[in-house]
């Protein structure tokens, strides 16, 4: 009977201590707390800031998704608001963003806008499971030559798809394929809208040089401003949302849960997949540029999680897929966002927006939301990217070219599934040359003395850090997680690589983000014992170049002759690190 007892006891505590959310704690509950007047008023400010610079990528978004204005300013309102209370980052913005356009687009082309409404939907439960089960971590395996190749393409296909309303040409139904597409504008080039296309380049302009005037004014909103005025003030007779939707309407929206259809769940799930997994890839993104900035750490589960809800959620106010913001919540940490109140502030300003300048949206120029996406295009673009990769060798630039070549020609998520399976099969290549075998020779045993840490003395001003295995796509985030607090690193931080057997664009991406972050902190790093597959790769980057020569060492004996050199003349990283060297030469 006692031994029931215990056994009972035991079940009803494993049970009250089973907690499946525990890995999804929202960052606001751990913030709040000591909140105080002078964060209030930071994140009040903020949230104001970034609510005006969402508003006219909201409505652009909306467009050029073959949706309604209306129905991007929803998605960043309610998806804003759940992420920002949900989620697992301190300064994070959700809402639409440009990777979603073409998937969009898509989906309505082929299944309406009720088929939107359950991918996304689907997409959001898919989130909800990887933050759950912690399989979020699983996206860190798209390598970096995938995600640059689908972002490049969506990107040429968000320009595309406005060429139409920026030029004001006269085309009533545009082409979905994209060399169709351009035939059609080329054919009806003649229709162009003079006074339309001044409005674009007018609107493109101000895009451009208003942050260089007036710094603290966002780009977006000064083009919005002034393309409205010039229409109301000059009866500019140019397509507008009123003249498209029938402008905005005031209030908030009302909620309905759309119609779900089982039959649907298989074709659809492809789609939703890929939005799960672009959502899932760009949200947590945009999460590690938000640490990057803070110095805080994000909860990935808890930011897939909210995701997950807030893509749920959204559809029922007949949004659009929400996913993390990059550029949005580089404007939050700029305008002195702290905590998640200030993506709260957002969404509530896009409210307030709602009920009180709807009736004036019909005013805005599509012309002019087209010379936003057309900056959004080329921001996204990440082109500075491109060149490294065509420097690496066939196997990641022939990665890169198919995705880019079928996110334009075919869609998104035939891009990612080739991409990511010739990636699998080139991960498996790269392992598969990491395999050796060798006589152990006298030469063998005297070269490799000095790469021997044992009989060596680490000077204070010296840490030394080791790669062991193959550094690819998936494996990359724990050099981030080591090196995640710089404070704990002396002046000179020696990478030893004589037990990493591979790298590929992805594990260079890696190295090239903790070289400018030990710059940027005034460290100095230092690479040794690169075997011949890292050494051949790095070379053909040009990361040698990037790096300096000089600090690319052949064992760590030279290292650390090259590390007392640099030391010499040091001036200091602060009386912190003076202190600690002298307290380690004690």
């Amino acid at each position: 009977m006692n031994f029931l007892a215990t056994r009972l006891g035991q079940l009803w505590a494993a049970l009250a201590a089973f907690d499946p959310f525990r890995n999804c704690r929202p960052k606001l509950l751990s913030l709040l707390p000591g909140y105080r007047r002078e964060t209030l008023v930071s994140d009040l400010i903020a949230g104001l800031t970034v609510g005006m610079v969402a508003l006219p990528l909201a409505m652009a978004f909306g467009v050029a998704s073959g949706v309604t204005p209306q129905a991007g300013i929803y998605t960043a309102i309610v998806g804003g608001l759940l992420v920002a209370v949900l989620g697992g980052s301190s300064i994070q913005v959700a809402g639409p963003t440009g990777a979603f356009v073409v998937i969009v687009a898509g989906i309505i082309a082929r299944h309406g806008l009720s088929g939107l409404l359950m991918v996304t939907m689907m997409a959001g439960v898919i989130l909800m499971i990887l933050g759950l089960t912690g399989l979020g971590a699983a996206v860190k395996y798209i390598p970096r030559p995938v995600v640059l190749g689908f972002t490049n393409g969506i990107a040429v296909l968000i320009a595309s798809t406005q060429v139409k309303d920026f030029l004001g040409l006269a085309i009533q139904d545009v082409p979905s394929e994209f060399f169709a597409r351009m035939e059609a504008y080329a054919r009806n080039l003649g229709t162009l809208d003079w006074r339309a296309a001044a409005l674009g380049l007018c609107s493109l302009a101000i895009i451009l040089l208003a942050p260089r005037i007036a710094p603290r004014l966002p780009g977006s909103i000064a083009a919005l401003l002034a393309g409205t005025a010039a229409v109301v003030a000059l009866n500019l007779p140019v397509e507008t949302i009123g003249t498209r939707f029938g402008g905005i309407p005031s209030g908030l929206p009302r909620w309905e849960v759309p119609a779900f259809r089982a039959d649907l769940i298989l074709p659809l799930l492809p789609s939703a997949l890929t939005v799960a997994i672009l959502a899932a890839v760009e949200s947590l993104l945009s999460a590690v540029v938000a640490d990057s900035m803070t110095g805080d750490r994000h909860n990935s589960n808890a930011e897939l999680m909210a995701q997950g809800v807030a893509n749920v959620i959204v559809p029922m106010v007949g949004g659009i897929p929400v996913t993390g913001a990059i550029a949005r919540t580089a404007t939050n940490f700029r305008a002195g966002a702290r905590t998640p109140v200030a993506a709260i502030v957002h969404s509530l300003t896009l409210a307030l927006v709602m009920l009180v300048l709807a009736p004036w949206a019909k005013f805005i120029p599509l012309a002019t939301l087209a010379a936003v996406l057309l900056v959004v295009a080329y921001n996204m673009g990440e082109w500075r990217e491109i060149a490294p990769i065509l420097r690496l060798d066939w196997a990641d630039k022939t990665v890169w070219a198919l995705t880019f070549a079928l996110t334009v020609v075919a869609d998104l998520t035939l891009a990612v599934e080739v991409g990511i399976a010739l990636a699998a099969l080139l991960y498996i290549h790269r392992v598969a040359q990491t395999t050796t075998v060798s006589t152990v020779t006298r030469e063998y045993v005297e070269n490799a003395r000095p790469h021997v840490l044992q009989d060596k003395t680490i000077p204070p001003y010296v840490k030394i850090l080791r790669i062991h295995g193959p550094f690819l796509f998936g494996t990359t985030d724990k050099l981030a997680e080591e090196t995640a607090d710089l404070s704990r690193f002396p002046a000179i931080v020696v990478l030893r690589l004589r037990n990493m057997t591979a790298i590929d664009a992805t594990g260079l991406h890696a190295l090239e983000m903790l070289q400018q972050r030990l710059k940027r902190s005034g460290r100095t790093l230092l690479l040794c014992g690169a075997r011949h597959q890292p050494a051949e790769f790095l070379a053909k980057a040009e990361f040698v170049e990037h790096i300096g020569r000089e600090n690319i060492l052949p064992h760590v004996q030279a290292a650390l002759a090259r590390a007392q050199e640099i030391y010499q003349g040091f001036s200091g990283l602060g009386e912190d690190f003076a202190a600690d060297i002298r307290k380690a030469r004690m």
